[in-house]
C-alpha cells in the first residue's frame, strides 16, 4: 500500500512539473520566475524547485544575465527525437478504420507529392460498390475534397507546377474546368469550414469531404477523405461525418505535435 502511495505521488510530482513545462513551451520567450509562477498557477517557491531540478537535467536554462528561464538543450533534443518518430501513415491507420466503421463509406490518407495529391493508404466501405480509388491514385487538385485542403494550405510555389500541369491535360481532356475566381473561393471555404466537400465530382453518384492533418510545425501533412454514395451522404447524415472527420483529423494532428492541440492542457 505504501509503495502503491510513493508512486502516486511521484506521478503526480510529474504532472506537477509539466504545468511549468507547458509554460516555458507556449512563452514567446525566457520567463521570469513570478510570471512562470503565474501563468502555471502555482507558488513561486514551489516552482522555483522544480526550474532547479529542470535545469540540473538541462530540460530548462536560466539566463545567467536577467536570471529569465527557457526550455533547455535536452527539451529540444527530446522534441527533434519525437520529430524523426513520427510516421504519419501509421499514426492515422487507426483514424482510418474507425471512420470506415462509423461512416461505412471509404476512407482515404493522402499525402502531397511533386504530380499532387497521392493516396498512400485507404480503408475500404462497405457502400462503395464497384468504384474505388487505388494506392498511389493521383487526385485531382482543383475538382476533388482533397485536392481543395491541399491547395488551400500548401503554399504558391508548392502547387504551382501540379496546377500548371493539370492545366495542360484538362485543356485537351476537360472543357469544363473551375476557374481561377470559382478555385480561389473554394479555397477560401476551405479555410472558412476547415473542411472541403466535392459533390459527383470523381464519380458523378459519389460525395467526398476532406480536412488537413497538420504537424508538428503547422503545416498540412496530409489530408484525410471521406468517400461515400452522394445519396447516402445526405445533409443531416454528412453533418455528422464531418464532426467525425475533423475529429479525426484533430486527434491524429495533436499526435503529429501540432501547436495547439495541447494548449488548454
Amino acid at each position: 500500500m505504501a509503495d502503491t502511495e510513493q508512486s502516486r505521488r511521484r506521478v503526480q510530482s510529474i504532472e506537477v512539473g509539466f504545468r511549468v513545462l507547458r509554460v516555458l513551451r507556449m512563452a514567446e520567450g525566457p520567463l521570469p520566475l513570478r510570471e512562470i509562477a503565474a501563468r502555471a498557477g502555482m507558488p513561486p517557491s514551489k516552482v522555483h524547485l522544480y526550474l532547479v531540478s529542470f535545469v540540473r537535467e538541462n530540460m530548462a536554462y536560466q539566463d545567467p544575465q536577467n536570471g529569465h528561464y527557457g526550455l533547455g538543450s535536452f527539451a529540444i533534443q527530446l522534441g527533434l527525437a519525437a520529430v524523426r518518430q513520427l510516421d504519419v501513415v501509421a499514426l492515422a491507420a487507426e483514424a482510418l478504420t474507425d471512420l470506415r466503421d462509423k461512416t461505412d463509406c471509404a476512407v482515404y490518407l493522402s499525402l502531397w507529392g511533386d504530380r499532387g495529391p497521392c493516396i498512400v493508404a485507404k480503408a475500404d466501405g462497405t457502400l462503395q460498390g464497384a468504384f474505388s480509388l487505388r494506392l498511389g491514385y493521383i487526385l485531382p487538385l482543383t475538382t476533388s475534397a482533397t485536392g481543395l485542403v491541399f491547395l488551400a494550405h500548401l503554399p504558391n510555389y508548392e502547387t504551382d507546377r501540379a496546377l500548371a500541369a493539370l492545366a495542360a491535360y484538362e485543356a485537351e481532356r476537360n472543357p469544363r474546368t473551375p476557374s481561377d475566381p470559382e478555385i480561389a473561393e473554394s479555397v477560401e471555404k476551405v479555410h472558412k469550414l476547415g473542411y472541403a466537400s466535392t459533390v459527383g465530382n470523381l464519380n458523378r453518384n459519389f460525395a467526398g469531404l476532406a480536412a488537413p492533418i497538420f504537424d508538428y510545425s503547422n503545416q498540412i501533412a496530409a489530408t484525410l477523405t471521406i468517400l461515400g454514395p452522394s445519396e447516402y451522404m445526405s445533409r443531416t447524415r454528412q453533418k455528422e461525418f464531418v464532426k467525425l472527420l475533423l475529429k479525426a483529423a484533430h486527434d491524429v494532428s495533436e499526435r503529429m505535435g501540432a501547436f495547439g492541440s495541447q494548449d488548454e492542457a
